[in-house]
C-alpha cells in the first residue's frame, strides 16, 4: 500500500523541509565564506548570533549559554554557523555546534562534535550530546568537552 508524504515530512526530492532549509542555509554560509579577513570572521559571527536570537525561546536560552561557554572556554575557535546552526571552528574546520530541538522538531537540543574533536576514547564514544537544561555542573561538563575536543 502506498503511502503519500507529507510536505512537513519529505518533499518530491525526499527531503523534509526542514532539512531543505537547512541546505539554503549552509549555501548561504558558503556564500558568506568567499569574504575576507575580519570582515569576514564577523559577518560569519552575527550570522551565528542572528540565528540564535531567531531560536523560540527554550532553544535560545540553552543556544545562549552554550555560545557563551564556548567562546570562554576556547576564544580561539572561530564563530560561525553550520547548516544554519551555531558552530565553532578550528583551523576552518567545524570542531562543534548546537542544534536547537525546533530546528528538526526533535525533543531535544544537541550538542554536536565533528571528527576533527579530540573525544575519542577507546573504541567507542559519543559526539553528539542531549541538552535539555543547564545546571552549573553541566556547564562544567561542556566546558570540559570544548577542552578537550579542542586538544
Amino acid at each position: 500500500m502506498a503511502t503519500k508524504a507529507t510536505t512537513e515530512s519529505t518533499n518530491a526530492a525526499g527531503w523534509t523541509d526542514e532539512e531543505r532549509a537547512a541546505m539554503k542555509e549552509h549555501a548561504a554560509e558558503i556564500k558568506r565564506a568567499g569574504g575576507k579577513g575580519a570582515a569576514k570572521a564577523a559577518d560569519e559571527a552575527q550570522a551565528c548570533l542572528d540565528k540564535i536570537a531567531e531560536m523560540p525561546e527554550a532553544d535560545r536560552i540553552l543556544a545562549e549559554r552554550v555560545h557563551a561557554i564556548v567562546t570562554e572556554t576556547a576564544p580561539e575557535l572561530t564563530v560561525r554557523t553550520y547548516y544554519g546552526m551555531p558552530a565553532y571552528a578550528q583551523d576552518g574546520k567545524v570542531l562543534c555546534w548546537f542544534k536547537a530541538a525546533a530546528k528538526f522538531k526533535t525533543r531535544y537540543a544537541t550538542m554536536g562534535f565533528s571528527d576533527i574533536a579530540d573525544l575519542d576514547d577507546g573504541n567507542v564514544w559519543p559526539t553528539e550530546f542531549a541538552i535539555t537544561q543547564l545546571t552549573k555542573a553541566d556547564e562544567k561538563r561542556v566546558a570540559d568537552l570544548v577542552k578537550r575536543a579542542v586538544g
